[in-house]
């Protein structure tokens, strides 16, 4: 899935969702975060994420933002972000 930034319009046209959805994945096998307001569903990402499937879980259906902010993520792991990214959180 692309990057909604990058792509004029598409903010506009991405799939938007409420913390009530947002709220019902919150396990292992169904897992969404959200990252500065933009929504991932990281559920396969749980087994390969490199600081551990904990840190996920921890920040499920949650504000992981600034989580997310507090350690030093590769160009690379923002880039791959992206191929979870499924909608923004519509408030």
């Amino acid at each position: 899935m692309g990057n909604a930034e990058s792509q004029p319009g598409a903010a506009s046209t991405a799939t938007k969702y409420k913390w009530d959805e947002i709220k019902k994945h919150n396990t292992k096998t169904d897992a969404w975060i959200v990252i500065k307001k933009k929504v991932y569903n990281v559920t396969k990402f749980i087994g390969e994420h490199p600081g551990g499937a904990d840190i996920l879980l921890e920040n499920t259906a949650k504000d992981a933002t600034q989580p997310h902010a507090d350690v030093n993520h590769s160009q690379d792991a923002i880039d791959l972000m992206n191929d979870f990214l499924i909608g923004v959180l519509e408030e």
